[in-house]
């Protein structure tokens, strides 16, 4: 049995493998940024080839393309399934309005109270 690591011996293998860990981790992650790259090019060129296709073809027929208008489209009901998800800093800022929103009640129901103290005292206290 080796009990030399467990006692405090070199040790200096933990450090290495770290450190092995971390490069391979970063070597994976550049891997798989580049394969997204080649993956975006890829499918830009494709699409660049479809829209010469789709252009030619509106040339040999005189045929207009289309204009994209965003309000023509109608608009359907939001489904909640769908909706587009809320970034952690639009979720903080709406929490933080909420609370805002909270504190301001809060704030107004307790001047109301103090004020209501204050005219019962005044009513009560006689000044000479």
């Amino acid at each position: 049995m080796n009990f030399i690591g467990a006692v405090g011996g070199d040790g200096g293998d933990d450090g290495d493998d770290k450190e092995k860990a971390e490069e391979e981790e970063r070597e994976r992650q550049e891997a798989i940024r580049e394969a997204e790259d080649r993956r975006k090019e890829k499918h830009r060129k494709m699409e660049e080839e479809r829209e010469k296709m789709r252009q030619d073809i509106r040339d040999k027929y005189n045929i207009k393309k289309k204009e994209e208008i965003v309000e023509a489209a109608p608009q359907e009901e939001p489904n909640p399934l769908m909706r587009k998800k809320k970034t952690p800093e639009e979720l903080a800022a709406e929490a933080e309005q909420e609370e805002l929103d909270d504190f301001t009640k809060l704030k107004n129901q307790i001047e109301t109270q103090v004020n209501e103290l204050k005219t019962q005292i005044e009513g009560k206290c006689v000044m000479q």
